[in-house]
């Protein structure tokens, strides 16, 4: 099966010739080619029974490496075990016009923290109004900035339980059943935040208008397309209530720690062109196969890359860092949770309580248990040395 880190192996150098890109690009390209090979090194294993030999590399843990997240996402899923409330949770996604998608490319960093804040804020000014729920609410919001056929499409998923804690904090305020708070309000109220914003940030120079929309430098075309904004429909839609807190958890596993796309949807590389597996959502929902050329496809993979130190994934309200450890407790209290606290776990441990494997063992022998016995230094860091270990 054909992987992300094929392509670029085979399409990266061309790509890169051809192409100006920036150095963090560079790393994310280098680290995914080189992810779980040699290159960064690794350690040997030897059984203490039958002396088979097994050799494990290390991961790149590049956050846009497909390799690298899943026993990322299944170390923060269990984190957040412990954050769950007896409730119903709901799922809500804004998403910006498409007419400021190339705005967005350009200005990630900028657009991006103006999508959090709008959407976040939107929630919190609702929930706290009496008319609606009167009551301090708690989500997790996580970027998303890619449709299925790889081009950009900024959107935030968050993740809501269904009511919040009063605003005496005595109690706790459970929402209508199967209504949160309206859409439509929720939409305009998104709207009139983010465009206030983004016009304030354009005002202060934050906002750059270059290459592919230079034109937009001109009053008159911006001021086009800010109109045209206002008088869009802005998307914000919510699917039905989770019932069940613990498929909140499952269901969160599908968009904390995805990547632009996965190995697993990639079906081969033929004749310099790569083909994978989409869903096209503007066709019924059909599954269907697109075909791209190699250097195409590094290009759209690319346009996912985030600013550097960026946070994808944020926590508000009463899930946030600062309110967790009183705000969230007094819920889980008034909710009569009993809550266990979560236990460090080893990679080991977490691939015998997911997959049932127990990786310690001999898969030779079935037996014998595998020891460390060498490390293996990084080939790209300094020349091939083994140590080994006691």
């Amino acid at each position: 099966m054909a992987e992300v880190a094929e392509i670029f192996k085979q399409f990266g150098p061309r790509y890169r010739q051809n192409n100006k890109l920036p150095i963090q690009m560079h790393k994310v390209m280098n680290a995914i080619e080189n992810c779980r090979t040699s290159a960064l090194g690794g350690h040997v294993e030897k059984c203490n029974s039958c002396e088979y030999i097994r050799v494990f590399y290390n991961s790149c843990r590049n956050r846009h490496c497909p390799k690298c997240q899943g026993l990322a996402k299944e170390k923060w899923l269990l984190a957040r075990e412990r954050d769950l409330l007896p409730v119903s949770y709901y799922h809500i996604v804004f998403t910006i016009p498409s007419e400021l998608n190339p705005v967005a490319l350009r200005n990630k960093k900028e657009v991006y923290n103006l999508l959090f804040k709008a959407s976040s804020e939107s929630l919190v000014e609702l929930g706290n109004n009496p008319k609606y729920l009167g009551a301090e609410i708690g989500f997790i919001a996580i970027l998303h900035t890619w449709g299925q056929n790889l081009m950009e499409h900024p959107h935030i998923h968050i993740i809501i339980p269904a009511g919040g804690l009063s605003l005496d904090q005595q109690r706790w305020i459970h929402s209508r059943k199967n209504f949160l708070l309206p859409i439509k309000v929720i939409s305009r109220l998104f709207r009139g935040k983010f465009m206030a914003y983004y016009k304030k940030a354009c005002s202060n120079g934050k906002i750059k208008f270059e290459g592919q929309i230079e034109a937009l430098s001109q009053n008159n075309n911006h001021q086009a397309l800010i109109d045209s904004l206002y008088e869009k429909n802005w998307v914000v839609y919510t699917k039905e209530p989770f019932s069940n807190p613990m498929s909140v958890i499952q269901y969160l596993g599908r968009y904390t720690h995805r990547v632009a796309i996965s190995n697993q949807r990639i079906i081969g590389i033929k004749d310099g062109k790569i083909s994978f597996r989409w869903k096209d959502y503007a066709d019924k929902n059909k599954n269907k196969v697109m075909v791209l050329a190699g250097e195409e496809f590094i290009r759209r993979f690319l346009l996912h890359v985030l600013p550097k130190q960026f946070m994808k994934i944020r926590h508000y309200g009463i899930l946030s860092n600062r309110s967790r450890k009183n705000k969230l407790e007094k819920c889980q209290e008034i909710l009569n949770v009993n809550q266990k606290p979560v236990a460090k776990i080893s990679w080991q441990e977490l691939i015998l309580k997911l997959k049932g494997i127990d990786v310690t063992v001999c898969p030779s022998c079935k037996k014998g248990h595998m020891v460390r016995k060498e490390l293996l230094m990084p080939r790209c860091c300094s020349p091939p040395k083994r140590h080994f270990v006691a």
